[in-house]
């Protein structure tokens, strides 16, 4: 199954950090916060004006974003976790995301 967002909304997965332990305590993943950074799996075609037109989004897939902690709305399709966010939620684009995760 797959999902197309409408509008101005985004589909995002959710990028998990890599876990580093300081001092030898480790954290249980109850207690860990949710990942604030994130990949766009899908976007809307845009936002409509009142007039009818179409506003293209600053945001594609593949760009790797910035969110609030508690933005978004959570779904899961097919054992997959996602989130479904306006783009008026998204903080910002990390710029040279893509080339910095190729370079690890």
């Amino acid at each position: 199954m797959t999902v197309r967002p409408l509008h101005d909304r985004l589909i995002v997965k959710r990028v998990e950090e890599k876990e580093t332990i300081k001092g030898g305590i480790i954290i249980p993943d109850s207690a860990k916060e949710k990942p604030q950074e994130g990949e766009v799996i899908a976007a809307g075609n845009g936002k409509k004006t009142e007039d009818g037109k179409v506003i293209p989004l600053d945001v594609k897939a593949g760009d790797r974003i910035l969110f609030g902690k508690y933005s978004g709305t959570e779904i899961k399709v097919d054992d997959h976790e996602y989130l479904i966010l306006r783009e008026d939620e998204v903080l910002g684009v990390l710029e040279g995301a893509k080339a910095a995760a190729g370079k690890k």
